[in-house]
């Protein structure tokens, strides 16, 4: 890098960004998501437990005296990995309001109602109605960050108005802030109300699918091509760098034509023919997010065996086992990766580079392609590539990925665990 370039990073992009990231929005944003990083976790080991992927453990899981113990397993995962959009917008409701020095509980319950009042209602055969546990998670992560952020400065800015109900002083704080939440909290609803209606009027049906359906076009004439491999893959990583799981967020439209290309080649391989394609479910799965979207194994690696910061140490313990049975939701939000524009090009960049690896050995023969065997995506590598080319030469491939990998995320991470580092540093000199 000339000098030039170096002045300009370090004097002009690094400083803007630094502004950016240190904002009032952003530092909500980061300790809201935050909070949800040990139910996370506590939900990835329930997870593992329950999809161990041992085709034998599996069928025992299934069902042993009566029952599918891998639902039941999961029993915990439900209450704490798939709550993690209701519990973003809590945590990003509080700290924003707790910026501007406004009561947070209140905030924050207007914050939660505000989330909810956008999720369609499903209604059981008895007519109760119940919340959609998938809008709760990942799926709904990004409308709870526009809600926690747009809806509690819109509620702020009503007290600041003061369009509130005041209560003597004689009366209990907590009595007193919940009058004062009236007004703000019912023109907030009133406000997602109506912009729920105005979009169940459209095409879209309801505000959960507004991402998918301006994303259903364009990916829905993706085809079997490399070009295509690195459309999907893009845009998977770029709604994760915004909180949305961009592999959930895209499946309803892309998962069609993969599967679809799978079944193909399984069928091809079961009468001996060669196979026909090379961008599969198990082509992603198995060689693209190896460790998970972003293919983050190679981060993980790098932060268990490498990090000099205590932080990184400490995070390493946890990411390390989900990450090689490829969830990555802890290191995607307890690193962060999510609005860290530091990790954003390894982030994107790791997939794209194992896309153009493995197609391109793939189509000279190098590498078996996938067999059509659907391997569970909770297979850690090398035995996923070895089930899913039903070749030793898949297994290679992903050890060499991971090398990969490692080496295009190694100068990012140095860079993050070296400010770490420095960071602890100057607070133990000072302490």
């Amino acid at each position: 890098m000339s000098e030039k370039s170096n002045n300009f990073l370090n004097q002009k992009l690094i400083p803007f960004f630094s502004k950016i990231a240190a904002s009032r929005h952003l530092v909500a944003l980061r300790d809201g998501m935050t909070a949800a990083v040990p139910m996370i976790i506590i939900g990835s080991v329930f997870m593992i437990i329950a999809q161990f992927p041992i085709q034998g453990y599996q069928d025992f899981m299934a069902n042993t005296f009566g029952k599918n113990w891998a639902t039941i397993v999961q029993y915990p995962t439900n209450a704490s990995f798939h709550i993690m959009g209701l519990i973003a917008v809590a945590g990003i409701s509080y700290n924003l309001a707790k910026s501007y020095k406004v009561d947070a509980f209140s905030a924050m319950i207007v914050g939660i109602a505000a989330f909810i009042l956008t999720i369609p209602l499903k209604t059981d055969k008895a007519g109760a109605l119940w919340v959609p546990l998938n809008q709760l998670d990942s799926a709904g992560l990004f409308i709870a960050m526009i809600v926690g952020l747009f809806i509690t400065d819109l509620y702020v800015w009503l007290i600041h108005k003061n369009l509130t109900i005041k209560m003597p002083d004689t009366v209990p704080p907590a009595v007193s802030n919940s009058f004062a939440a009236l007004f703000p909290g019912a023109i907030a609803l009133l406000l997602v109300w109506v912009i729920r209606l105005g979009v169940e009027a459209t095409p879209m049906k309801s505000i959960p699918n507004v991402i998918t359906f301006f994303l259903a076009g364009p990916l829905g004439h993706v085809s079997n091509t490399l070009a295509g491999a690195f459309v999907i893959e893009l845009v998977v990583c770029i709604l994760w760098l915004f909180g949305i799981h961009g592999a959930n967020a895209i499946s309803g439209v892309v998962d069609p034509i993969l599967y679809a290309t799978m079944a193909q080649n399984a069928a091809a391989h079961a009468a001996g023919k060669s196979l026909p394609n090379i961008v599969t479910k198990p082509f992603f799965d198995n060689f693209v997010r190896i460790g998970g979207c972003g293919a983050t194994l190679g981060l993980a690696i790098l932060i268990v065996f490498a990090s000099k910061s205590k932080e990184f140490k400490t995070l390493g313990e946890l990411i390390i086992g989900p990450a090689v049975f490829n969830i990555n939701e802890p290191i995607v939000f307890g690193l962060p990766i999510v609005l860290n524009y530091k990790m954003a090009i390894p982030f994107i960049l790791t997939p794209l580079a194992n896309i153009t690896l493995a197609y391109s050995t793939m189509k000279f023969g190098l590498v078996a392609k996938t067999s059509g065997v659907y391997v569970p995506w909770t297979t850690p590598p090398i035995i996923s590539g070895f089930l899913s080319t039903n070749h030793i030469s898949g297994a290679v491939l992903q050890i060499i990925e991971i090398i990969m990998d490692i080496a295009i995320y190694y100068a990012f991470f140095k860079s993050s665990d070296k400010e770490k580092y420095q960071r602890e540093q100057a607070a133990s000199a000072v302490a």
